[in-house]
């Protein structure tokens, strides 16, 4: 793993030279995270899982976009770009990277309002630069066999791992879909995208109260390992 951001001039145009590097640009949030997680936590969350990829498979790290789209949060805290902001920011990068002669881009997404900004990035960027970068958009959670929350069960235990700014004894349980039907949740999750606090009262999605970093572990594992050979299933692809 080379984590750019720490690299001299010299040292890093060698390594671009001599080897062909695959990079990866993780994108996060800041936003409202219940009152025991900090704002910071999904770009603390995908900064952890992009750094442990990079470390994997031997790829460069670019520094964490904090900020993404969070306006559904408010009134509660958030500091949010618009949707067109961070795709633009995206194609910019993917474009200098390519101007450096990297040629392939995994964007690893750690938020959920950041969706639509990286839905078909990659075939945007294959008609601006004409089929010489190879991007792949990928958001984290669908790499664990747990439904995805929000300062709830899942968030809280990587937390809980990745960072000593957790306050459990504040962990409070949110909005809870066990007891509601498919239609319910498809409602709730509607109602959710335009205005959090409405749907989950609190700002947490899920109980994060049983919350583990045992449990931390074993999901961010998991979430490596999928998302690992993820990554080099489109790579294969993107060669033959």
């Amino acid at each position: 793993m080379v984590d750019i951001k720490t690299q001299f001039d010299p040292v890093l145009r060698n390594l671009i030279k001599n080897k062909k590097q695959i990079a990866i640009i993780p994108i996060g949030s800041i936003e409202q995270h219940g009152p025991h997680l900090p704002i910071s936590t999904d770009s603390d969350i995908v900064s952890e899982v992009a750094k442990k990829l990079a470390d994997k498979k031997g790829y460069l790290l670019l520094p964490t976009i904090t900020y993404g789209i969070s306006f559904e949060h408010a009134p509660f805290f958030n500091l949010s770009v618009r949707e067109s902001t961070l795709r633009t920011i995206l194609i910019d990068l993917c474009t200098s990277l390519l101007a450096n002669n990297i040629k392939t881009v995994f964007i690893i997404n750690g938020h959920h309002g950041n969706l639509k900004s990286i839905k078909n990035i990659d075939v945007k960027l294959e008609k601006i630069l004409k089929n010489k970068l190879k991007v792949f958009p990928l958001s984290y959670w669908h790499f664990m066999d747990r439904d995805f929350d929000h300062a709830g069960f899942v968030e809280t235990s990587l937390m809980l791992v990745i960072s000593k700014n957790v306050k459990m004894k504040l962990a409070k349980k949110g909005l809870t879909t066990d007891k509601m039907t498919k239609q319910e949740i498809l409602k709730i999750g509607k109602l959710a995208n335009q205005s959090f606090p409405k749907a989950t009262k609190n700002g947490v999605w899920g109980d994060p109260r049983k919350a583990t970093k045992k449990d931390g572990i074993k999901i961010l594992n998991e979430i490596i390992e999928n998302l690992s050979k993820k990554c080099q299933t489109y790579l294969t692809e993107s060669r033959s």
